[in-house]
């Protein structure tokens, strides 16, 4: 990979990181706030991936999966249980 594309991705990376976690600080909802974690998180998956790129440790991918299958269970878990509350009301 080109160094300045690798660059650019991490500094918008780093970008949308902080704006993520402003947004995840002022949420007003806890569904936005669950919405923005999630949000975090494949930041973080691709910054991740990034770094597995960049220093050619394949290994870190495991890493990489687990996250991704936790952020997916996570998010399908708040899902399931505020739409089982809203029903309930």
């Amino acid at each position: 990979m080109h160094v300045f594309v690798f660059l650019l991705a991490m500094i918008w990376g780093a970008i949308l990181f902080g704006i993520t976690v402003i947004l995840v600080l002022r949420a007003k909802t806890v569904l936005a706030r669950l919405l923005a974690l999630d949000t975090l998180t494949l930041i973080l998956i691709g910054f991740l991936i990034l770094f597995v790129h960049a220093n050619r440790a394949v290994y870190y991918l495991d890493a990489v999966l687990v996250l991704a299958l936790l952020s997916f269970i996570s998010t399908l878990a708040a899902a399931w249980y505020y739409g089982a509350r809203s029903l309930s009301q």
